[in-house]
């Protein structure tokens, strides 16, 4: 069985105005706290219309989610294996932990060495830091593959 490719996890894809990956993938629940927050979707400003004469309805705020390429990768792996909303709620919040744990201590790392900028390097040094043993190996060894991919796509043009 070949690995799945995890390539394109550093940015969360919005899911604003987009339609579902399949009717098998489910974006992740929404929290009680978040609809309580958003009962009306139109401004109560005073008298603010459109050019139409209409009242300006207030922009949806966007929720970037990893769930799209999460359901990607659960489809390379398992086929016909579908997610519930929970789980999939559940692994967009470690992808972003895990992030965030990554970019911590490579912006720590940068700030040690009295660098400004964040290279591979510091990410690299920060996976060995916060992966246990052969995994930390596996995802440097696919990063490493990544940005090879994406230097010789960015070379070339």
């Amino acid at each position: 069985m070949q690995a799945p490719v995890l390539t394109g996890l550093l940015q969360p894809a919005s899911t604003a105005g987009k339609a579902p990956a399949s009717t098998g993938g489910k974006a992740p629940a929404k929290s009680d706290g978040a609809k309580a927050g958003k009962k009306t979707a139109t401004k109560k400003s005073s008298g603010a219309t459109g050019a139409d004469g209409e009242k300006k309805k207030r922009k949806k705020a966007r929720k970037e989610t990893y769930s799209s390429y999460i359901y990607k990768v659960l489809k390379q792996v398992h086929p016909d294996t579908g997610i519930s909303n929970k789980a999939m709620a559940i692994l967009n919040s470690f992808v972003n932990d895990i992030f965030e744990r990554i970019a911590t201590e490579a912006s720590k790392l940068a700030q040690y060495s009295k660098k400004s900028t964040i290279s591979s390097r510091e990410i690299q040094t920060s996976v060995r830091l916060i992966l246990p043993g052969e995994l930390a190996k596996h995802a440097i060894s696919e990063g490493t593959k990544s940005v090879t991919k994406y230097s010789s796509v960015t070379n070339t043009k």
